[in-house]
């Protein structure tokens, strides 16, 4: 059986289908897997205050393992981030940033 010419990006996605073996077309990992993590972030930091109540709201930078208290000049700056509770946040593995 001849394939016929597709991209080098489709070529995987091709053979899987012909092969029968059924991927999921939805990307890997993105900002849509962040909000279906068991960590729940918030756009804004009121919003934030008002889910933690009794907690620190800190912001948690995406790409990374580590969290930013308020007094971080990283905090609420760094870009794909959001505003998360800090309990949760430690629960979930992130540790405070040295920075």
């Amino acid at each position: 059986m001849l394939l016929p010419r597709t991209t080098a990006a489709r070529r995987p996605l091709f053979l899987a289908a012909v092969l029968g073996l059924g991927l999921a077309l939805a990307p890997i990992a993105g900002p849509a897997a962040f909000a279906a993590g068991k960590l729940p972030g918030y756009k804004t930091e009121a919003a934030a205050k008002a889910a933690c109540a009794g907690d620190t709201v800190v912001w948690h930078a995406r790409r990374s393992k580590v969290f930013h208290t308020s007094q971080s000049r990283y905090f609420g700056k760094t870009k794909g981030g959001a505003y998360v509770c800090e309990k949760a946040a430690l629960a979930d593995g992130l540790h405070l940033s040295k920075v």
